[in-house]
């Protein structure tokens, strides 16, 4: 089946509720019937304006607060934090799908990556939290600080060796504020009597075709296997077993002869029709924009994200958002937070596409005010 690019870009938005107003409501609840639905929202540090995984909420979830997802990992226990393409909050429901690479991350190269780090030191910071309690980097006050060997790491070999026991599964983040991470033991703060039982390869392999057809609508080998190129043998076996029975259908994207994709028929059988009142400032660390070449095939638009591309060749600037306007990415705008004065700060606005000032720049301006203002509830949350 061949389907128009504009046609697979509006199923793509419809697949990641982009496309209308207040997709999962509003209320506490909203946060984690998101998280459910995309399968996961990607964590980063980076403050420069709201954090991405609160600004990827509230993206979906107008009235989102904070405290919501707060809630849902530290009261509800019903989200956690784990591995995915990257550090991301994903469903409680769904840990049996991650507990198989936690457990392979055992006797991967986790300890070589990270200098001076045994898996002594691993278990001795698992004992602290069995004997102690949920436990702070911060109260640790007994570590001989090490150099940092990247910009973002800690000088605690404590902290380091907890990381590592939170990818290995022993222990979980139980509380995040800002960046500030709550340890304790993985089944103490779940009440779990043992874990889920580990999903088999095939149960895995199942969840992950399954988790990107619902939240990326027309799916590839790529979009679905997302920096996990050793699952895409079982991914496509299993895409090619649903289409023998009849379950998937193979489809063409515009002339695109060579890129691959699926769908379901359901899918298929209703195209959304175009949207319109919809913008949204995007974060960089959005599903929508960390597939980057999907995004460029689907919207003509390459993002590069330019906080690691030296000041002299930035094109959109440091912490550019690209602006997608009813079905369209027509700007990129570069924000910064300035904390002291309550307000954000428009470092570079620059038009894409078929962005102009005439027909956007009203609207993008309204997106501008409401997403100032859901900074402005939280006080500029560092």
């Amino acid at each position: 089946m061949v389907v128009p690019v504009a046609a697979a870009r509006r199923i793509w938005l419809h697949a990641q509720r982009l496309d209308v107003a207040e997709p999962f409501g509003g209320g506490p609840g909203a946060a984690l019937v998101a998280i459910e639905h995309l399968g996961y929202v990607q964590i980063d540090s980076i403050n420069v304006i709201e954090r991405a995984h609160h600004h990827i909420l509230w993206t979906r979830i107008p009235a989102y607060r904070r405290s919501d997802l707060h809630r849902a990992q530290t009261v509800d226990k019903a989200v956690f934090e784990t591995w995915t393409h990257a550090l991301s909050y994903v469903p409680t429901g769904d840990y049996k799908y991650f507990t198989p690479a936690m457990r392979d991350r055992r006797t991967g190269p986790w300890l070589s990556w990270n200098k001076g780090i045994t898996a002594e030191d691993v278990r001795a910071a698992v004992k602290r939290i069995r004997d102690h309690g949920p436990l702070k980097i911060s109260e640790i006050k007994d570590d001989v600080l090490v150099a940092k060997d990247w910009a973002w790491a800690s000088r605690k070999p404590s902290k380091r060796a907890l990381d590592i026991a939170c990818t290995w599964g022993l222990v979980t983040v139980s509380e995040r504020t800002g960046i500030i991470k709550t340890y304790e033991l993985t089944e103490r703060h779940f009440g779990w009597g043992k874990p889920p039982r580990a999903a088999t390869e095939k149960q895995v392999t199942a969840y992950r075709l399954d988790r990107a057809l619902r939240s990326q609508g027309l799916v590839s080998l790529a979009s679905a296997c997302h920096n996990e190129p050793r699952a895409k043998p079982a991914v496509r076996e299993l895409i090619e077993e649903r289409v023998r029975r009849g379950e998937l259908v193979p489809v063409t994207i515009g002339d695109a002869t060579r890129a691959e994709h699926w769908a379901t028929p359901e899918t298929l059988e209703t195209i959304p029709e175009p949207v319109g009142g919809i913008v949204h400032l995007l974060s960089p660390f959005d599903p929508l924009v960390i597939l980057r070449k999907r995004l460029e095939f689907f919207f003509g638009y390459a993002h590069v994200f330019e906080a690691y591309v030296p000041k002299e060749k930035r094109v959109f600037g440091y912490f550019a958002l690209p602006v997608l306007v009813d079905d369209e990415i027509v700007a990129v705008v570069d924000l910064k937070a300035d904390r002291a004065a309550g307000t954000l700060l428009i470092r570079q606005w620059t038009w894409v596409g078929t962005g102009n000032d005439r027909t956007h720049r009203h609207r993008i301006e309204d997106a501008l005010t409401r997403f100032e203002q859901f900074q402005l509830n939280g006080a500029f949350h560092r």
